[in-house]
């Protein structure tokens, strides 16, 4: 794969891999690449996500208020086109994820303005959803 931006690798602690496997690759939709018995490679939009049986690791436990929100302060996801995090939310609320917190606007009308979400896999790694109207955004102050 060729990309003018580099890409990201995360590792992250699951309790059980076939959880796991079924979570992001048939939840999300993350092709499977190499694995073993104890980790499996993801394609995570992209970019390589990689989950370790490592049940004592697993689990969230701080939070940061952010815009009236208790924000799980360990997370990962990603930035996606509205579209797309639109039929994400969408196939996730079919799905019956409980949110951390629900789709909503979040910074609405001021700088940064932006779609989120935050649930939990079924390890309890928080990741978050998030998209820009105005990609410029992104890491404005």
């Amino acid at each position: 794969m060729t990309s003018a931006i580099p890409l990201f690798h995360l590792a992250f602690p699951v309790k059980d891999i076939a959880e796991a496997r079924t979570f992001y690759g048939d939840l999300l939709g993350c092709r499977e690449g190499r694995c073993s018995e104890a980790w499996v490679d993801f394609d995570f939009y992209g970019h390589q996500l990689v989950a370790h049986l490592a049940p004592e690791e697993c689990g969230h436990k701080a939070t940061s208020a952010v815009d009236d929100h208790q924000v799980p302060v360990r997370h990962f996801g990603a930035i996606l086109p509205l579209v797309q995090w639109e039929a994400l939310a969408a196939r996730l609320k079919g799905a019956k994820i409980d949110f951390v917190i629900e789709p909503y606007v979040r910074f609405k009308g001021e700088v940064g303005e932006q779609a989120t979400m935050f649930f939990l896999d079924p390890s309890g790694n928080a990741l978050e959803f998030k998209s820009f109207a105005d990609m410029s955004q992104v890491f404005a102050k």
